[in-house]
């Protein structure tokens, strides 16, 4: 598949390759735009009016509109990316390590097979609860009015609403004698409005001696009006009337006895007797009860079976028995009982079988969590930390994966506040794996992953996303990894022959606004030492070639009359003045012998050389400059520009001065390396301030 990318942040063209089951590396230095590969995929994909973010800035006040463009040739539906937004969005939760464990762990398509096979052999049951919606309905009313019943251990609260409705009597059905002329307003059905409306006039009393809504004199009247509210709480009666609703609405499933005495009790005119609470007690018990097994058959599925639980013993044990719910034996009740029983019976004739699905399904979870759980603690241990992970379930159906440091028994919730920011990383790069794995997308990108690891944690990162089982890790998903770590591609091109074959690497380079790549194959990876051989058989200007020929007998400490001859040279010393760093200081010129022998061994390697040829180009500033301008290779001119500058390069800025010096000897390099002269690993910005100080 190929992507190109136009107009993009610091990428004004471009165009990268990314193959189909393989693990594609794009290495390059930082500011090559990697980020921002990464943000116009997600966004070409998942949001396309968000590609205007990535707009330049040189662009942003243009009078011609210039629009950022991702065009793929192959359609994605799909890109799952790791990078610091993931990290922080979606991972150590406060009682978990990630948000999803049960879809990414549990749910399978296997897990899911089984789960059909158990919800088959349950329809009956559930085919009852959805064919009845007055049911669904009547539990939600039940649910409701038994919180209204609220009791404590001694008996009804005193806080429900049904107490405070009868703590002296229903004043509904009963209007004190000085209100009588309110009766129809209390005993209407839009008494709570009334009373709202009643109580919002009340205040204006104190202001007029006549009504606030006709102006009709109030004088004589003034204290009934205000001991409506006395009498009244419109908040207690609003509750009150609910509770009184639900009952006559539930009214068909008592039993007609248990009717008649509640309706007794919630019409009386003095307050509640012991005797008549502990009634209302013994009825909310027989709700709570009722609602339990109802709530239990509604819900019946895999899960409801805990392990090495006989399924026909826990089956038995949701029948009801009517003559234990005598407050409610009507014929409603009974049909609903009767019914519920018989799918009860119908499902234990399948007992047999549905015991050995969920028997199945309980060996295929354990399996689930014993393979993931066993996968991300050798991970761990590989990668030298020293957590485990447990998966987890809370007795529903779902599952969590938790943390446990391997020297402590309890779990540790989340593990924000205690793990490393690699440790976190670590992690959060496993746990991406899963969720890749359940998701299924159709591109997966690593932006930068595993740069801030050292070399072994590395390795047991990558061995862990690539080298599992098909269909358990990375191995042949179309993976694209962005990165300014070498060490990756070494690994996987070079060195690591369980790599051959599934990876794809190429250098990245982003130069005056064209992003490019360059395929990296295992022989252009290279010592150092491989490299100056290189260079020495190549047709480089001569002055580079004595360049990389002192850097190679540097790099095997072979400091001997060769070497002194070449330290010479590119300190623009003649013949006569040449030193020989190994002898003491005023006793340190070269003597003829050992200059004519360092200088053979020089032209074995390079027969054409001749030091005062090279001493004079070397002293010619224009020559060195022409010679700046005209190679195009970027490590090729800083170390030209170190010999211009040479004496004087301690007046160069240090930062740039530092890189240069480092170019030109050999503090850091790798052991492997990319060839310089063919990969141009050199910042766009070192090179501007060297073009400045030659211009200058």
């Amino acid at each position: 598949m190929e992507l190109t990318i136009t107009n993009c942040n610091n990428i004004d063209s471009g165009r990268i390759e990314i193959i189909e089951n393989k693990l594609n590396i794009k290495f390059g230095i930082n500011g090559t735009g990697k980020s921002t590969i990464t943000r116009a995929i997600k966004y070409s994909i998942d949001s396309p009016e968000s590609l205007k973010e990535l707009t330049p800035f040189k662009h942003r006040k243009a009078e011609t509109l210039i629009v950022p463009e991702v065009i793929m040739s192959e359609e994605l539906k799909s890109v799952l990316i790791f990078n610091e937004e993931y990290l922080n969005q979606f991972l150590f939760k406060e009682d978990e390590l990630i948000s999803n464990s049960y879809e990414i762990f549990i749910n399978t398509l296997e897990y899911k097979n089984s789960t059909e096979q158990i919800e088959q052999l349950l329809s009956e049951i559930k085919k009852f609860f959805s064919d009845n919606e007055d049911l669904n309905k009547t539990i939600s009313d039940f649910e409701n009015l038994s919180k209204s019943f609220t009791t404590t251990q001694t008996g009804l609260s005193k806080s429900s609403a049904l107490y405070k409705g009868l703590k002296e009597g229903n004043k509904i059905q009963h209007v004190p004698d000085s209100l009588k002329g309110y009766s129809k307003l209390i005993k209407d059905k839009s008494c709570v409005k009334w009373l709202d409306w009643q109580h919002n006039g009340e205040q204006f009393l104190e202001i007029s001696d006549d009504c606030p809504y006709c102006t009709s004199p109030t004088t004589e009247n003034k204290e009934k009006i205000k001991s409506v509210s006395t009498f009244y709480d419109k908040n207690v009666i609003k509750n009150f009337t609910i509770i009184i609703e639900a009952l006559k609405s539930l009214g068909e499933y008592f039993s007609e006895s248990s009717n008649s005495t509640l309706q007794t009790i919630t019409e009386k005119q003095t307050g509640l007797e012991e005797s008549e609470m502990n009634y209302i007690v013994a009825v909310k018990q027989q709700i709570d009860d009722f609602l339990s097994k109802l709530k239990a058959l509604k819900s019946l599925s895999s899960v409801s079976f805990s392990e090495n639980e006989q399924v026909e013993e826990k089956l038995k044990t949701l029948k009801i028995n009517i003559e234990l719910f005598d407050r409610f034996k009507a014929e409603k009740t009974t049909s609903i009982i009767e019914s519920l029983n018989g799918s009860l019976d119908t499902l234990l004739e399948k007992v047999g079988q549905l015991q050995g699905e969920i028997n199945k399904q309980k060996i295929l979870v354990k399996t689930l969590i014993e393979k993931h759980r066993k996968s991300i603690n050798s991970f761990l241990t590989n990668a030298g930390y020293k957590y485990t992970v447990e998966i987890e379930n809370d007795n529903s159906n779902s599952y969590k994966l938790l943390l446990r440091h391997i020297e402590s028994d309890g779990l540790i919730n989340g593990g924000k506040q205690h793990l490393s920011f690699g440790e976190k990383n670590a992690f959060a790069l496993v746990l991406f794996m899963y969720e890749a794995l359940y998701k299924k997308p159709d591109l997966i990108v690593l932006d930068d992953p595993i740069s801030s690891f050292d070399k072994s944690k590395k390795y047991a990162i990558m061995h862990m996303l690539f080298r599992g089982k098909s269909g358990e890790c990375f191995l042949n998903k179309r993976v694209l990894m962005l990165t300014h770590d070498l060490d990756p591609v070494i690994d996987t091109i070079k060195v690591l022959k369980e790599f051959n074959n599934l990876c794809e690497a190429n250098f990245l380079t982003t130069k005056k606004g064209i992003l490019t790549e360059k395929r990296i194959k295992k022989q252009n990876i290279l010592s150092f030492a491989q490299i100056c051989k290189s260079a020495l058989d190549s047709n480089l200007d001569e002055i580079i070639k004595l360049i990389y020929l002192r850097r190679h007998f540097e790099i095997i400490d072979d400091l001997g009359n060769e070497y002194q001859i070449l330290s010479n040279l590119f300190h623009k010393r003649k013949i006569e003045e040449c030193k020989d760093q190994r002898k003491e200081i005023g006793n340190d010129l070269m003597s003829n012998s050992d200059f004519s022998s360092g200088l053979a061994k020089i032209q074995v390697l390079i027969p054409t050389f001749e030091y005062q040829k090279n001493l004079s180009k070397l002293k010619d500033l224009n020559t060195l400059k022409n010679l700046y301008k005209n190679v195009e290779n970027s490590y090729t001119k800083l170390n030209i520009f170190r010999l211009i500058y040479d004496e004087k390069i301690s007046k160069i800025p240090s930062v740039l001065r530092k890189f240069i010096n480092e170019t030109f000897h050999i503090e850091n390099e790798l052991i492997c390396q990319l060839d310089p002269n063919q990969y141009d690993l050199v910042p766009d910005f070192i090179l501007d301030e060297c073009d400045k100080f030659i211009s200058e």
